[in-house]
């Protein structure tokens, strides 16, 4: 936990992969290694997402007692990765019969990255606090725009063998340092380019209090609040956080949504709405609507929508024979419709955004389709990201910090400018460097102006299929490992 964002302490997470790599070699039997990669997979994710506990207990109602053992139910299961991952490597030791050098340094750090994938993928995945996350401002930052987040955590995880393996040191110290200076350089290679002209954002923070967000007596302030906000000054591009409108699109005043559309024509600007929109019984989506200047005497257009399509399991759709579960946190509005991946991006100006809702920018070879697929059609690719988001679920606790760690991570392997407009915080614009250039304070009523330009072109990550590069290097790693036991047997 000490390594992510806000403490940044990303050596004591290598020094702690080290160690657990080293007692995970040495086991004298896979159960043993088994148990120690789900006991060091326990502790480190539990800490790492504790502050669903403040979801759970403050905004579900549901008691400590009870909330507690939830948490280590969905931690048990994510820590099954490390586990395999240790119990896999001694499992390859026993049968391949490679030795410490060919283990540590090939078989153990591949396992990692692959089970990692693993984490990001099954059971619509839960990546958060992938060890790569941690290394935004490390050198091994580099290594993002050409193997994503899983591969800066192969490049951690092995400087953590190297460690580990540290009795052959005169291999491993210079290893160490051919992968730290690798990815320095990688660092200063500019993968895109400026485009267009910039564009002005405001990015708002309504600070709206998750318990008062879906109460009745509070929808008309709510309301309020964000017409106020979105009407107080132009800009090229005005943004709320997602469903900052608390409200189906058919329950609003019938006003309302034509009051911004009249606005964006009158100032000149284009407006993001986030809202739940309804297509009709059970068809909710969790969505943004876009607002574009009409030109004079045109008649306005349809609003641009962007639909969510990675729903959240429990607070946006119901696994089957969770129906329970969901009724007792009191979720509002969680069975939800997903759209597709593909969806068309905003044009504002001369830059093309590419909405992405909340927990969607946790998953980096998402986006990275998304991009690869409007460059293969053809059409105009995304300049510009942007999140919106809710974090008042978590309240003053890391998640904040640590989800605006992970939008940098996104800028990093794209390339593309992020920018994030939250309820409560990270409201913040990242440039195409990953340097956060502005942000507002968290939990605080306010605007973010700043301007933004945007970039073409694409990194490796995205021309080499997102994460895909990382499961097909792995194989190699592992296919090598396999040759060399076998020589060392003949």
């Amino acid at each position: 936990m000490l390594a992510f964002a806000p403490y940044n302490l990303w050596p004591v997470q290598i020094l702690c992969l080290a160690l657990m790599f080293h007692l995970g070699w040495r086991s004298t039997s896979v159960k043993r290694a088994l148990l120690l990669g789900w006991c060091y997979g326990f502790a480190f994710l539990y800490l790492g997402v504790s502050w669903l506990l403040i979801a759970l207990t403050r905004f579900g109602g549901m008691p400590i007692w009870l909330s507690a053992p939830a948490l280590a139910l969905l931690v048990a299961y994510m820590a099954i990765y490390s586990a395999l991952t240790l119990g896999g490597a001694v499992w390859l030791r026993q049968r391949w019969g490679i030795g410490d050098r060919t283990g540590l340094l090939l078989v153990m750090p591949a396992l990692w990255a692959v089970g990692e994938c693993l984490r990001n993928w099954l059971f619509t995945g839960f990546p958060w606090a992938s060890v790569g996350y941690a290394h935004t401002t490390s050198p091994l930052a580099g290594y993002a725009a050409v193997v994503g987040v899983y591969g800066v955590g192969w490049m951690v995880a092995l400087i953590a063998a190297c460690l580990a393996c540290w009795s052959h040191k005169k291999i491993t110290l210079p290893l160490i340092m051919i992968v730290l200076v690798a990815g320095a350089g990688l660092r200063t290679i500019q993968w895109t380019q400026p485009s267009g002209n910039p564009i002005s954002v405001r990015l708002l923070q309504g600070n709206v209090a998750q318990d008062m967000k879906f109460d009745e007596g509070h929808l008309v302030q709510s309301l309020q609040l964000y017409r106020d906000m979105i009407m107080a000054a132009p800009a090229d591009l005005i943004a709320t956080p997602e469903t900052a409108i608390p409200l189906l699109s058919t329950q609003l005043p019938p006003d309302y949504l034509q009051g911004i559309r009249d606005f964006a024509s009158a100032s000149d600007s284009h407006v993001i709405v986030g809202i739940f929109a309804s297509d009709g019984a059970n068809a909710i989506s969790n969505s943004v609507l876009g607002f574009s200047p009409a030109a004079a005497g045109a008649p306005a257009a349809q609003p641009y929508r962007y639909d969510k399509h990675h729903l959240v399991p429990f607070g946006e759709f119901i696994p089957y024979g969770f129906r329970w579960f969901v009724d007792l946190m009191h979720i509002p509005l969680a069975d939800q419709t997903s759209a597709g991946l593909q969806q068309p991006a905003f044009q504002v100006k001369d830059q093309s955004v590419m909405p992405n809702i909340c927990y969607e920018d946790v998953f980096g070879g998402e986006i990275a389709a998304q991009l690869n697929a409007q460059r293969a059609a053809g059409g105009k690719v995304a300049s510009i990201l942007l999140n919106v988001s809710n974090m008042a679920w978590y309240g003053e606790s890391s998640a904040i910090p640590q989800h605006l760690q992970i939008s940098t991570m996104r800028v990093l392997e794209t390339g593309r400018p992020m920018i994030r407009a939250t309820n409560t915080g990270a409201t913040a614009v990242i440039d195409a460097q990953g340097i956060v250039r502005a942000k507002l304070d968290y939990d605080t009523l306010g605007s973010l102006r700043s301007s933004v330009q945007g970039t073409s072109g694409m990194t490796p990550y995205i021309l080499l299929g997102g994460n895909t590069i990382v499961i097909v290097l792995a194989l190699l790693a592992l296919a090598l490992a396999w040759l060399l036991g076998r020589r060392g047997r003949r």
